[in-house]
Order: C-alpha cells, then sequence, then structure tokens
C-alpha cells in the first residue's frame, strides 16, 4: 500500500481526511500514458509541450486522463510497450481542460475518478497558494491560513 493509497483509504473512511489526500495528490508525481510515434516504448522525453499528446480515453460520454502513481500499476493496467511521461500533480491539474475526468490508478483497489469540478477546486487550491507564497516559492505559507475552508464535499 503506497502513501497515497492510505490517504484515500483515510479519506475514504472519514471526510474530514480530505485536505491530506488532495495535498499528496497535488505534491506526487503521476505516470500518464501517451500517444507513442512508430516505434517508441516507455519514458519520453518532453521536448516541448506540443511534443506528447496525452492517452485519453472516453467512456460514458466522458473524457478520461488516465494516471498512475507508479510504473508497475501503468504497465499492469497497459503492457510493456506502453510510451508516459511523469508529471507533477500540480502541473497536471494546471494544464487540464474544463470537462476532463481524471482516471488514478485504474484497475486497482486504490482507483479514483476526479470530475472537472474537483479538478477546478484543486486549480483553484494552487491559484491560492500562488497568491500567498512570495515570489521565489521558498517561504513557508501560514499555517493559520485555511486553503480547504470550502471545502469539496464529496467526490
Amino acid at each position: 500500500m503506497t502513501k497515497l493509497d492510505k490517504a484515500l483509504e483515510l479519506y475514504v473512511e472519514d471526510e474530514k481526511n480530505q485536505a491530506p489526500y488532495y495535498d499528496l495528490v497535488l505534491n506526487s508525481d503521476f505516470y500518464i500514458p501517451v500517444q507513442a510515434k512508430e516505434g517508441e516504448k516507455g519514458e519520453q522525453q518532453i521536448i516541448d509541450q506540443e511534443s506528447i499528446v496525452p492517452l485519453v480515453l472516453s467512456a460514458d460520454d466522458e473524457d478520461y486522463l488516465m494516471l498512475f502513481e507508479n510504473k508497475e500499476r501503468l504497465l499492469a493496467w497497459a503492457d510493456e510497450s506502453v510510451c508516459y511521461v511523469i508529471i507533477a500533480g500540480d502541473a497536471i491539474a494546471q494544464m487540464t481542460p474544463p470537462k476532463l475526468n481524471w482516471a488514478l490508478n485504474v484497475g486497482t483497489e486504490f482507483q479514483k475518478q476526479f470530475v472537472p469540478d474537483e479538478i477546478a477546486w484543486l486549480q483553484e487550491i494552487i491559484k491560492k497558494v500562488a497568491e500567498l507564497t512570495p515570489e521565489g516559492g521558498d517561504e513557508e505559507i501560514d499555517e493559520d491560513v485555511d486553503l480547504c475552508s470550502e471545502g469539496l464535499g464529496e467526490s
């Protein structure tokens, strides 16, 4: 069981554990399968943002960006020939367009779907943190500031 798995388990048991889970999501790196160029496999180098095209799957008229916490989970879901990039959770949130869902750790007992409203809420949290963080980002944020005060509710 990973730290993210344990945080999700605690969140499911009690919504009061929402903040630690989402904090971990935003501060974790994720493996994202991408559309491969002819003959390529494995980790892909990002030369520029247009050089990668994430794999987005559709189900029930919804589009899903596939995210995996580690390479083993990605390969269990796909196969050895999958291409992928590794991107931080906060960066993924910032790049996610409206109406796109996330599917995290599909095929495990700790899979989770993130809906567009939930992702938009995460984007707002990132924005609030950026506004509170001095230039350079090395200063700590005042712990008395409640960045999750609005809460998300159930997901």
